[in-house]
């Protein structure tokens, strides 16, 4: 199965590219085929219910809340359920595999990374019919990733729509030049989100079923929650360099997928 939309193969980068170096994102416009939409999107709720399972995969429920901070954590799969807000560790799975190492991924990822690429993570946001969780202005990286160097190349598909006020991405342009807002990354605090004058600088970014987007990890995002009814999926892998090296000491280091390499 070809999993790239039929002009998403010679897309020109050039100005996507620049507009991530520059603003921290950039749209990609639609590069995940029809066929292939509907077979993540299948495999995608497949894994949900446990139709198909993989030892290692992470899984967190959403917070019937809808609050960020009422997620649980460290349960893992709980039973067949549409109402997951992660499942990482995708790169388990041979179609999303497929996806992740797909010749416009390659040629990104070539263009921002010097010699050999592996992934971070690569993993599934869930909205589901009630709406999901929001999710504050956060950064990805820091101590929380334990890594020895940061990343900075995210791709990001939408796997259903993810409009305005409906679950979509919301980045604040130039803020990945100003480096992690706290050692730890992760959720940026409500101080300096407010001395940025964040909320007045915002900017949103709805895709379309099948359209990506670029996002570099230290850029301020976050997301509202979707609208009722309806899901949001969206499949984000984040490459990065083969030489970082995983820090964490009470558990063996992670060893990361690799992806594309200089032959």
């Amino acid at each position: 199965m070809n999993l790239l939309a039929p002009a998403a193969a010679g897309l020109d980068l050039t100005a996507p590219l620049a507009q991530l170096q520059r603003d921290g994102f950039a749209r990609l416009g639609p590069i995940l085929g029809a066929d292939g939409l509907e077979a993540l999107r299948a495999r995608a709720d497949a894994l949900m219910l446990g139709e198909v399972s993989y030892p290692g995969m992470f899984f967190q429920m959403d917070a019937p809340s809808g609050r960020y901070v009422d997620a649980p954590l460290g349960l893992g799969w709980q039973g067949p359920s549409l109402d997951y807000r992660k499942l990482e560790k995708l790169e388990l799975d041979p179609l999303f595999k497929a996806w992740i190492e797909n010749p416009l991924f390659e040629r990104i990822a070539r263009a921002r990374i010097d010699g050999d690429v592996v992934i971070y993570r690569a993993i599934l946001f869930h909205k589901g019919q009630r709406g999901g969780s929001e999710v504050p202005f956060h950064q990805d990286g820091g101590k929380l990733w334990g890594l020895s160097a940061e990343p900075e190349l995210q791709i990001w598909t939408a796997l259903d729509d993810a409009p305005e006020g409906g679950g979509c991405l919301e980045a604040v342009p130039g803020t990945h030049l100003g480096g992690l807002a706290t050692p730890l990354g992760g959720v940026v605090p409500d101080d300096q989100v407010a001395r940025a004058g964040a909320e007045a600088k915002v900017v949103p970014l709805p895709c379309a079923a099948g359209e990506g987007l670029l996002l570099h990890n230290a850029v301020w995002h976050r997301s509202g929650r979707g609208r009722p009814g309806l899901r949001r999926r969206g499949f984000s892998v984040c490459f990065m360099s083969a030489q970082v090296r995983c820090l964490r000491k009470r558990k063996a280091p992670r060893v990361f997928v690799p992806v594309f390499r200089r032959t």
